[in-house]
């Protein structure tokens, strides 16, 4: 096992060394921000959509941006709008009075990062179609079905404080995002610095560091992370903890509608492993779980009236749930 753990140690050595990298440049742009850019390479590691969610001018646009522009890839970026088509989003068919026949006209969905912006803008017909091709990772066009390219990877942008011609997403939608991020206000000290870049006359160009094939390589060697039985045991307890509070010694039935669907255990260990993957570590730890549980559990559970009514949330809940169930 040791000698197993050293292979898969000096694996991660070298795959992972396009991390700092991509990191280093991203930086360049994007000021403090460390969780957000963190849990954006979880996800590109663990092959995980994600939902970001945050008052308007902190960076989300951006920082998707930036890293799409650190990577040699394809890029799309679609304004969500009332007034957007599924076919405007995955294409349609052209016909050709020429020709007499039809042609397909592939849509914005055709590319490796796709920056799903407002996407509670947009209606159900034109979400649904876009989490589709997240579940499938392949769109149909007048009968004919097409792969998505590898990696492929959406990140989607919401603003909680403004509902006004929204359409919030379902439960049952969201579930299929690996991670729903809350991104906070930065620290006085970063605004400065915010403040100190963002109004001088230079513009920053960021270079692409990396490719898709070197993140594909890496998310080979993520999986050969290994993982203790143990803490195999403990992120099921975790999900199972949410479903069934009483069998842990929790007084949380009354709080929880719904618990985490089977997704969160997936992606709790998916997660688990692209965050000490992250820290060029060879096995996971109780506390990589922890650390990436509540962006993944956050918009699994559901919380019920009495819950609302006591003003508590799901991180409040989830706090709970991981102070309660027994570390291995």
């Amino acid at each position: 096992m040791q000698q197993q753990l050293t292979e898969v140690q000096e694996l991660i050595k070298q795959k992972s060394a396009f991390v700092d990298r991509l990191s280093s440049e991203i930086s360049k742009v994007i000021v403090g921000q460390k969780y957000l850019v963190d849990r954006l390479l979880i996800g590109l590691l663990a092959d995980g959509h994600i939902l970001i969610e945050g008052v308007p001018g902190l960076a989300k646009t951006l920082s998707v941006k930036t890293l799409s522009d650190a990577i040699r890839t394809g890029f799309s970026r679609i304004q969500f709008t009332p007034d957007l088509l599924p076919g405007d989003l995955l294409g349609t068919q052209i016909y050709s009075a020429r020709d007499n026949q039809f042609s397909v006209r592939k849509g914005p969905i055709f590319a490796n990062l796709i920056l799903a912006d407002e996407i509670n803008r947009a209606p159900a017909k034109v979400q649904s179609a876009l989490l589709e091709a997240m579940q499938e990772r392949q769109v149909t066009i007048g009968g004919e079905t097409f792969k998505l390219p590898e990696p492929f990877l959406v990140l989607a942008t919401q603003n909680p404080i403004e509902q006004e011609g929204t359409y919030p997403l379902p439960e049952a939608q969201v579930d299929r995002f690996m991670l729903k991020l809350k991104v906070t206000y930065p620290s006085i000290e970063e605004e400065l610095e915010i403040q100190e870049r963002m109004t001088g006359d230079s513009r920053v160009n960021v270079t692409p560091v990396t490719s898709p094939e070197e993140i594909l390589e890496a998310r080979k060697a993520m999986y050969q992370i290994y993982m203790d039985d143990k803490v195999k045991r403990y992120i099921v307890d975790v999900v199972y903890a949410s479903r069934d509070p009483k069998k842990y010694g929790l007084d949380l039935s009354e709080l929880i509608s719904y618990g985490a669907s089977p997704r969160a255990t997936i992606y709790l260990h998916l997660g688990a492993k692209a965050h000490a993957f992250l820290r060029g570590r060879a096995y996971v730890t109780p506390d990589d779980v922890k650390i990436v549980g509540p962006d993944i559990l956050r918009h699994r559970i559901i919380l019920s009236y009495e819950a609302e009514a006591e003003e508590l949330t799901s991180d409040d809940i989830i706090s709970r749930i991981f102070n309660g169930v027994e570390v291995p």
